[in-house]
C-alpha cells in the first residue's frame, strides 16, 4: 500500500475545505441567513481558495508574473488588502444603517408624544 505525499494531503484537505465551505455558503444563502450581496465575497473567496488547492503552483506564477521574491507573500498581502476593503465596506453599512437608527426612533418618538397627546384629550 502506497502512503500518499504530504503535499498530496495538504492539498486534498484544502480541496476538502473549500467545498464545505462553498456548502456552508450556499446553505446560509437559501436559509435566508446571509444575504446574496455579501455572499458574492464568500463565494468568490471560496473559489479562489479552491483554485489555488487544485492549482498548485497557481501562486507561485502570480508571485513571478508580479516580480514578488517570496509568493506566499503576494497571497497574504492580497488578503490582508481585500479585508481592510471589506472592513472599510461594513464600516460603512454599519454607519448608514447607524444613522437611519437614530432618524427611525426621533420619529417615534414624535409620533409617541403625538399619540398621548391625542389621547389625553
Amino acid at each position: 500500500m502506497e502512503v500518499l505525499s504530504t503535499e498530496f494531503r495538504i492539498q486534498l484537505v484544502a480541496i476538502i475545505t473549500s467545498f464545505v465551505l462553498m456548502f456552508l455558503v450556499v446553505r446560509l444563502i437559501l436559509r435566508g441567513k446571509l444575504r446574496e450581496e455579501y455572499s458574492i465575497i464568500w463565494i468568490s473567496g471560496t473559489a479562489l481558495m479552491l483554485l489555488f488547492s487544485i492549482w498548485r503552483n497557481g501562486i507561485d506564477v502570480l508571485g513571478s508574473f508580479f516580480g514578488v521574491y517570496s509568493a506566499p507573500n503576494l497571497f497574504f498581502f492580497a488578503a490582508v488588502l481585500l479585508i481592510l476593503i471589506y472592513l472599510l465596506h461594513i464600516s460603512v453599512v454599519l454607519s448608514k444603517l447607524q444613522k437611519q437608527n437614530k432618524s427611525l426612533s426621533q420619529e417615534i418618538a414624535l409620533l409617541k408624544d403625538k399619540y398621548e397627546d391625542k389621547a389625553e384629550k
